[in-house]
């Protein structure tokens, strides 16, 4: 499956996804707005990257496409730009209505010059609209004003709206649960992250530059045919390795140092993403050995706990268990570990948590915990596990010897019946095995 193949969701697969929204829906409508153009620089646009929650029900990624979704009609209503060959000469072509509707297959599809006109009859015949504010762009006006004018007719008919309600309520929980074409793609992506990232560990040694890494690795995501970095990869060598979101990837590695890399390819809008923290000279000092092997440690551990029926908060608590004991006996911390967990006492050295949900969104939508109860893992879900520690120099608290020293590792997980799947399993994580890659 090439590139422009795996943006193709099926049209059944599109149908039984909106089949369950209008369900949520009931007699409210949705209004999914195409992400807005940006800019680098005056009029040089970035690359596109079309709306996640549009693109899960609709399949369009064609920018100024807005699609609406009625539940009480179960009606599927989609406006797309009209062809212009002048626009298209320097932005590439437009399908316009007639070829939209062949190829997303909307009940009814209309240009977007006539959405100002033809909304407000729309949303009519809701009682909700679900909608994000201040994500509409150039048709954010157009939303306002149907808005106002439903409201207006409203109160003489009793139709219309009456309350604004953010589509995550009924998106969310859909898009936790993988179906079997997003697996393919997400195992796809995965993949190519992990050849990736043998590619950048292959170059990683003292005197070399975090961007060749970075370049390197981004390089082995295109030429995979992937879409490019799902995000920015992180590149960090020495003290940068305890920034957790560092991107400048601008230093010179170091001899004896740790590169931790963060890197996760896009394939078909859905991603990996993976985190090695690899030794520059291809041995890892005493020091970094001990904290690697922690860290190491506690990932296996919640990743082998991780079956339907168990919370993610479970995943994250047998994580930290076992960095907490075995900070306590490196001397890092003192006391007793459960009192040092009570205390937060452990978040000078892990101060994140330990997973997160994976899927069109790196970091995708999904509440962990609501009505103070956090969320049960079921069959069909991809989480993170990615345990670390960090002992940024001057921090309190930190042994000399441990000063500096930066180190998570990142697998991507599947919830299955049976228990669990590490769709990563691939890649090294053990301390020897690692070092091999980079001797190699």
């Amino acid at each position: 499956m090439n590139r422009s193949d795996a943006l193709k969701t099926p049209s059944g697969v599109l149908a039984n996804r909106r089949e369950l929204a209008y369900r949520a829906l009931a007699d409210g409508t949705m209004l999914l707005p195409a992400a807005v153009i940006q800019y680098q620089s005056r009029d040089g646009e970035r690359r596109y990257h079309p709306d996640r929650e549009l693109f899960y029900l609709t399949g369009v990624t064609e920018p100024g496409s807005v699609a609406v979704l009625s539940g009480s009609e179960s009606t599927f209503i989609l406006f797309v730009r009209d062809k212009d060959p002048a626009a298209e000469l320097w932005s590439g072509p437009r399908l316009g209505p007639e070829l939209a509707v062949d190829r997303f297959q909307p009940d009814e599809c209309y240009p977007l010059s006539e959405l100002g006109d033809r909304l407000p009859l729309l949303l009519q015949r809701s009682d909700r609209l679900y909608w994000r504010l201040g994500r509409g762009g150039e048709v954010e006006p157009h939303i306002m004003a149907a808005l106002a004018q439903t409201h207006l007719k409203g109160s003489r008919t009793g139709s219309g709206p009456r309350g604004v309600v953010d589509p995550g309520e009924v998106l969310d929980k859909l898009r936790m649960t993988k179906d079997a074409h997003e697996l393919t793609l997400i195992k796809h992506a995965v993949e190519m992250t992990i050849e990736g990232h043998k590619v950048g560990a292959g170059k990683i040694a003292p005197g070399v530059g975090e961007w060749e890494i970075e370049a390197a690795i981004n390089a082995a995501f295109r030429c995979a045919g992937g879409g490019g970095p799902g995000y920015g990869t992180i590149v960090g060598s020495g003290v940068n390795a305890c920034v957790l979101h560092y991107v400048d990837n601008d230093d010179m590695i170091a001899k004896d140092s740790l590169v931790l890399v963060d890197a996760g390819a896009e394939y078909g809008l859905y991603n990996a993403d993976v985190t090695r923290t690899y030794p520059s000279g291809g041995r890892f000092t005493q020091p970094q050995r001990e904290i690697y092997e922690l860290v190491d440690t506690a990932r296996r551990a919640a990743i082998d706990f991780i079956a339907p029926g168990v919370s993610i908060a479970e995943v994250h608590d047998t994580a930290t268990q076992i960095l907490v004991d075995g900070l306590v006996g490196l001397r890092v911390l003192e006391g007793d570990p459960a009192e040092l967990i009570s205390e937060g006492k452990h978040k000078f050295f892990y101060p994140h948590q330990t997973s997160h949900w994976l899927g069109l969104d790196v970091h995708d939508p999904g509440d962990y915990a609501r009505d103070g109860k956090s969320q049960i893992l079921e069959p069909g879900m991809v989480v993170t596990v990615e345990p670390g520690l960090y002992f940024r120099p001057g921090q309190p608290k930190t042994p000399d010897a441990f000063e500096g020293i930066g180190i998570r590792i990142e697998d991507d997980v599947l919830v299955t019946a049976e228990g669990r799947e590490v769709l990563t399993a691939s890649l090294p994580s053990e301390s020897s095995e690692v070092e091999r890659l980079i001797k190699a």
